[in-house]
């Protein structure tokens, strides 16, 4: 069956995220799910799924456009993953897809996009008043990594402003976290906001403040710190959860002031979702103000978690528009 269709891509570095959309249409029924893990060659997968798109749509025509949005600069030809193996260029997956056009931009530039389309329902704000709608909008979220964007506000519509912002350096504003990230610099030489503010990161400051109380690690893995963080029962999962949510807090709070982003603070990424309840009643919030003389600038400033899923591409097909 011959039908006039987008492919769009959310690839991060632990999930790629596909949907086939029909012309016209920001949203498909037709998604597909794949772990970067299992698949050791990006361009194996991409043929394996168009395959998987002909079988479950009965489209037999290759996409028409497509916009691919991944965890990593964009700006090349050659698309180097930051956080995982894949590795591949433009030229060569605009052959494989035999499309016309084909976008390849930084997933928070995806994010801010989808930004755009979100409502009430898909948001639950953190503190401030209304936003202003002719003001910027910054973007922060945690995921495998730390992505950051903006948004800026226009007569006819607006502009992304993509950035790698979650690779700027990491400020300590205690000596506690001093301490974790002195630890970490021995590690990686450099520490970046992405290697505490992050589903990786989450693990980093937990294992840090073991090896700083000489305690063996009870947990593994991000996920088991969290889950270990909500019983209540690992005192050191509980501080770096804690740990986390301050930092987002400081970190938001910097954007914020950096963007004059009095159109609201987006916190995206898989992350911060998994916890909303211990992240709103986490130090977050008074972080964010934490600010000395500009405590009173950003005290107005809306924060919103976003709690809708595949923000990624809805904002990938908002591209195509």
């Amino acid at each position: 069956m011959s039908a006039e269709w987008s492919l769009v891509a959310d690839i991060g570095g632990t999930n790629a995220r596909f949907s086939a959309v029909p012309a016209g249409q920001l949203e498909s029924q037709y998604e597909f799910h794949h772990s970067v893990e299992e698949h050791p060659e990006f361009s194996d997968l991409m043929v394996d799924l168009l395959k998987e798109i002909a079988e479950a749509t009965g489209w037999d025509t290759p996409p028409a456009s497509a916009c691919f949005a991944v965890a990593c600069p964009a700006d090349n030809d050659e698309i180097v993953f930051t956080n995982s193996h894949w590795r591949f260029t433009k030229t060569q997956l605009k052959q494989l897809l035999s499309c016309d056009e084909l976008y390849v931009i930084n997933d928070f530039e995806a994010v801010a996009h989808g930004i755009t389309e979100l409502g009430e329902d898909d948001v639950i704000q953190v503190g401030g008043d209304k936003p202003i709608s002719t003001k910027p909008i910054g973007i922060i979220g945690a995921g495998t990594g730390l992505g950051v964007a903006g948004l800026v506000p226009l007569a006819d519509g607006y502009h992304v402003v993509d950035s790698e912002g979650g690779h700027a350096d990491y400020p300590p504003i205690t000596e506690r976290m001093a301490a974790v990230v002195g630890l970490l610099r021995k590690e990686y030489g450099r520490v970046s906001l992405e290697r505490l503010l992050s589903g990786k990161g989450i693990f980093n400051i937990y294992r840090s403040l073991c090896t700083l109380g000489n305690k063996q690690r009870a947990c593994e893995t991000p996920a088991e710190v969290v889950a270990a963080a909500h019983r209540g029962d690992n005192e050191l999962a509980l501080q770096a959860l804690n740990m986390f949510c301050s930092g987002m807090g400081s970190a938001a709070g910097n954007l914020a002031l950096t963007y004059g982003a009095k159109g609201g603070i987006y916190i995206a990424g898989g992350v911060v979702p998994r916890f909303k309840d211990f992240f709103i009643n986490s130090e977050f919030r008074y972080k964010f103000e934490e600010k000395g003389r500009f405590v009173n600038y950003l005290k107005p400033i809306p924060v919103y978690i976003v709690v809708r899923e595949n923000l990624g591409l809805l904002g990938a097909a908002k591209k195509l528009q």
